[in-house]
């Protein structure tokens, strides 16, 4: 079983307070358009005409050849960290995702890497965690590459 993690409350808060994103740069503030808007904290879409937050993040802790920048949104207003057993409302609203195994070391375990639709996320989850060398898994956006949710074994 998974664990879905969404970014920390922490760090969350820290953007809200204007905090430099990966490239230094103080978070875009923006009104969400509605369905597609999807905060990396709360792992719900951003309602239509709420008060957003637009960044570049890096969900990793080196800088590295592996270590992934995308843009992500953030509610403006704080919410509740989403995660927990059970698929996030954020991962089965786009066509597909874009998942990925990293090791302990934040390297990609090859041959991990696949683009699947909501109905089969959980089912290629279990068979990545099949590979002894995945630490964790990103799930990001199969279309612009957006970082969703990080997955752990549970």
């Amino acid at each position: 079983m998974a664990v879905f993690s969404a970014i920390p409350t922490a760090t969350a808060e820290a953007f809200r307070r204007g905090a430099p994103d990966a490239f230094g740069n103080e978070p875009e503030h923006a009104i969400s358009p509605g369905p597609g808007t999807p905060c990396r904290h709360c792992l719900k879409n951003i309602p239509e005409g709420e008060a957003m937050l637009v960044l570049a993040y890096k969900p990793f802790e080196g800088t590295h050849a592996y270590s992934e920048v995308g843009p992500i949104f953030l509610c403006a207003k704080a919410c509740e960290r989403g995660g927990g057993h059970d698929l996030p409302p954020v991962l089965t609203t786009a066509p597909d995702y874009l998942i990925k195994g990293y090791s302990s070391d934040e390297r990609i375990v090859y041959g991990t890497g696949v683009v699947t639709p909501p109905s089969e996320l959980e089912a290629r989850l279990d068979s990545i965690f099949a590979d002894p060398d995945v630490a964790y898994i990103h799930v990001r956006s199969a279309r612009n590459n957006c970082y969703q949710a990080r997955v752990d074994r549970g």
